[in-house]
């Protein structure tokens, strides 16, 4: 693995499934990262001295030295692949890399922003009760979760597209978390709950669980 001498600070929290792939990127390619919670249900992240760092009021962000803020997950994630490329997180040709982009972005493009907090919380403040935004949750990641399965090859893999963790698998993880606290029934989807294991296996998915985090509660 590579390490870099240049300081890093992950903005994040514990809970936050786009913070925990960023983690998981930072364990594989060996890097270290000061870590910096803002309490998202406090609204820590809409505080004025973190908007400057990111206007959208959203965690993960990376600071990079003095100068240098990366906002947005995946960017982040391709920008530790490019700079620090291995183990590539986007492995083999413009095709499989496409694959796996796709697969990654059903799930930090389709599925996590429709069952993040600042949808749920609007849901609740247009009248929805609380049973009808656990199911719409749950709806919402049971049908994104039935298009990621129909993505991954027809061969069988350790991970999403092969023998090795990429940008696929640490988008993976993360939701099926989130399924998790939303009830999902995810023995309908043994597949992916077969590529979770051998990534929990890893020390890096595993030391960056949420409640291994020094935010945690």
């Amino acid at each position: 693995m590579t390490t870099s001498a240049t300081s890093l600070r992950l903005h994040g929290f514990f809970r936050s499934s786009a913070s925990w792939r960023v983690r998981i990127a930072l364990a594989l390619k060996g890097l270290a990262a000061e870590q910096i919670a803002h309490h998202l249900r406090r609204g820590e992240q809409r505080a004025e001295s973190y908007l400057r760092l990111n206007p959208q009021g959203l965690v993960p962000a990376l600071e990079i030295g003095d100068a240098t803020v990366l906002t947005q997950s995946l960017a982040i994630c391709e920008y530790l692949d490019e700079t620090h490329p291995e183990p590539a997180l986007l492995p083999g040709n413009a095709v499989a890399r496409a694959h796996i982009r796709a697969f990654a972005q059903v799930i930090a493009c389709e599925i996590h922003p429709l069952q993040n907090l600042k949808i749920l919380l609007r849901l609740r403040k247009h009248g929805s009760d609380e049973e009808a935004v656990q199911g719409w949750a749950r709806d919402v990641i049971t049908e994104g979760f039935t298009a990621c399965t129909a993505l991954l090859p027809t061969a069988a893999t350790p991970f999403c597209f092969g023998a090795t963790p990429t940008l696929a698998d640490l988008c993976l993880v993360p939701q099926m978390a989130n399924a998790r606290r939303f009830g999902v029934d995810l023995t309908a989807f043994p597949r992916l709950l077969a590529i979770e294991a051998a990534c929990m296996a890893l020390p890096a998915f595993a030391a960056t669980a949420p409640e291994l985090q020094p935010d945690a509660e």
